[in-house]
């Protein structure tokens, strides 16, 4: 009888999660000299750091990163005409009416380069993706039609900005992955033959709704699941998920959590704290000796009057981003 009330009382637990292990912070920088201020996106190119602003729509920005407080370097594109990606009627309305009040009717959210150089910004506000070449013209990529057509089928980018977040491309430049924000959040990826893009056995990797529950910090508040950036390293996809203030390492092919490390503890001593009620990481590099996570604070200032977007340098977690759950 003993047995049976032991095996039934372990079916009716809840089952808790142990605790993540936590990211190092190792130093935070202050970007400087962002127009539209709002830092959305981060990218390693060939050694350097380049960002875009979800509020700058013709500036691509250099990062100078040879002293505590970075300077961000302005560099003009000459952006084309966006192409029609399929999003609905309803969404796309809503992109014209935001860009009059707060700028940025493209709404650069991600920034991502292959091993040429070429680097490669994400639209939400078109769902559309702009190559920036090393030389020539900006161009916006030829995507495949059913993209947006599947995404939208599993309940994706169905919501004024809650579309494309993040992007990455391979070193070979011919695989792209997307990531949708929210309200479904998810993951995407094309693939490119010679000049043309399309969704080899489908574009859509992952699709999920649900809650998650911020850090103790923010009130263990309940959130919707996000993703806000993703990158690429060592043949894993790494995902930002930022109202859980953690980043999750994933299989490139199916999106299946391997495993998640958070970095609440130092993102959120009372003096980096904001007083807006979600996350504000919304940029991320992952490289052999740590991680890069941007912050955009909506113009906002912390605890200790900082306004300015900040870059923090995480430390690689103990046994490398490799390590087995």
């Amino acid at each position: 009888m003993r047995g049976w009330f032991v095996a039934l009382w372990l079916i009716a637990s809840p089952v808790f999660a142990a605790p993540l292990a936590e990211l190092k912070m190792l130093s935070e920088h202050a970007v400087e000299g962002m127009v539209g201020g709002n830092l959305s996106g981060l990218a390693s190119c060939n050694g350097e750091l380049w960002t875009v602003s979800d509020r700058d729509d013709a500036l691509l920005y250099r990062l100078d990163t040879s002293s505590v407080v970075w300077k961000a370097e302005a560099n003009t594109i000459d952006v084309p005409t966006v192409p029609d990606s399929g999003l609905a009627l309803s969404v796309r309305s809503m992109v014209g009416a935001s860009s009059l009040v707060r700028g940025g009717a493209l709404d650069f959210e991600g920034v991502t380069c292959d091993a040429a150089g070429n680097r490669y910004l994400v639209s939400e506000g078109y769902a559309a993706v702009l190559q920036v070449p090393v030389s020539g013209a900006p161009s916006w990529l030829k995507l495949p039609p059913s993209l947006v057509r599947q995404a939208r089928a599993k309940g994706m980018l169905q919501h004024f900005n809650a579309i494309f977040e993040g992007i990455a491309i391979n070193p070979a430049g011919d695989r792209l992955w997307l990531a949708a924000e929210r309200q479904k959040r998810g993951l995407l990826v094309v693939h490119r033959d010679q000049a043309a893009w399309s969704c080899k056995g489908g574009c859509v990797i992952l699709s999920e709704a649900g809650k998650q529950t911020m850090p103790a910090q923010m009130d263990s508040r309940e959130a919707p699941k996000d993703f806000s950036d993703i990158s690429l390293f060592n043949g894993k996809r790494f995902t930002l998920e930022r109202a859980a203030y953690r980043v999750c390492r994933r299989d490139l092919d199916t999106g299946k959590v391997e495993l998640c490390w958070s970095f609440a503890d130092d993102a959120l001593v009372p003096s980096r704290r904001y007083s807006q009620p979600y996350g504000l990481a919304e940029a991320l590099v992952i490289d052999a000796e740590g991680a890069w996570i941007g912050v955009d604070n909506n113009f906002g200032a912390r605890a200790d009057g900082e306004k300015r977007p900040i870059v923090w340098r995480f430390a690689a977690p103990e046994g490398g981003w490799s390590a087995k759950p």
